[in-house]
């Protein structure tokens, strides 16, 4: 049993609790491998060595706390490595008894998850600027919407009707692509009428939907639903469904490469404003992000006679 815990993987120490000021007894390999230091480094010294500046005392009275009451107990601390690199350790602490119930070791395993902390702060990070973005979009549609319907509308009681509808169908759009349980699923076609109908200021008459009526795999399903938004936000603000007699044409198709079925995806905007492509790539490169994510590839082309954008989405996911 020695020699396993000697060769785990993961990184164990033992200290005595019955010497004077708990030194540790024992580690194995991949504790050593992890802090960088030597056995001769370690063995006889407090486990407190490890700490420095960014240790928090919230940890180190967890860590206290466990120990006096001998429980087991998973605390995350900030540790530092023989050459000051500093790591975020989930250490788990309990105690080893004898068979008389009386306490003769401590145990204490160390996990580094400073690159799992770090990746979800960066999700979190991006999952902010994506909201910012989103909410930005929303408030830019809203303000075309008011303005076509107001343009067309005389009676104030109508065009507050059309921007409440409007409102609530971008809305709703919104919030089919988040807290959507595991299994739900939707078809393209209901995907890309829910969004054009939330972003086209005529409704409507000024979309077409050409395509086979393919159920979504799960995994397309958050990133169809957002380049969409991305298109059709775009269009509002910058296209055809911008203008007064502008229209989008949205095909989709299956198709075969080297025996991986693909969802072709083609956007095209007409008789809308001459547009010319744009200095700026935000939300194109938002857009082209997305589609990569899944192994999907884009091309745009900004004609003047409207941005035809086409995508291929791989249906399985490797």
């Amino acid at each position: 049993m020695a020699q396993a815990v000697r060769h785990a993987r993961i990184p164990l120490c033992i200290s005595d609790p019955n010497q004077p000021d708990n030194p540790i007894v024992f580690t194995n390999t991949a504790f050593l491998d992890l802090t960088g230091y030597t056995e001769d480094e370690v063995v006889g010294r407090n486990c407190r060595f490890l700490q420095g500046k960014d240790t928090t005392e919230e940890s180190l009275t967890a860590l206290r706390s466990a120990i006096q009451n001998q429980s087991v107990e998973t605390i995350e601390i900030v540790n530092y490595r023989k050459d000051g690199s500093r790591f975020t350790n989930a250490l788990q602490i309990g105690p080893i008894l004898d068979d008389s119930g009386n306490l003769v070791f401590y145990f204490g395993s160390q996990l580094d998850v400073t690159e799992k902390r770090a990746l979800e702060r960066r999700a979190r990070e991006l999952a902010d600027v994506e909201l910012v973005h989103r909410l930005r979009n929303i408030v830019n549609v809203m303000e075309v919407v008011i303005k076509m319907t107001a343009r067309e509308e005389a009676d104030p009681k109508v065009v507050g009707s059309i921007t409440a509808e409007r409102l609530r169908a971008l809305s709703d759009a919104h919030l089919q692509t988040i807290n959507q349980p595991y299994d739900y699923s939707a078809s393209m076609k209901e995907v890309a009428q829910s969004t054009l109908l939330a972003y086209a200021p005529k409704g409507q008459k000024q979309f077409s939907l050409n395509g086979s009526d393919i159920i979504l795999p799960s995994h397309l399903l958050s990133c169809m639903a957002l380049v969409l938004h991305e298109l059709a936000t775009n269009s509002v603000k910058h296209g055809s469904l911008g203008a007064e007699t502008g229209h989008v044409d949205l095909n989709w198709q299956i198709l075969a490469d080297k025996d991986v079925e693909m969802l072709e995806l083609v956007w095209c905007e007409l008789d809308g404003p001459e547009v010319t492509k744009p200095e700026r790539s935000s939300g194109s490169k938002i857009v082209s992000d997305l589609i990569e994510s899944v192994g999907g590839t884009l091309t745009l082309d900004w004609a003047k006679s409207g941005l035809v954008a086409r995508a291929n989405f791989p249906l399985t996911l490797f």
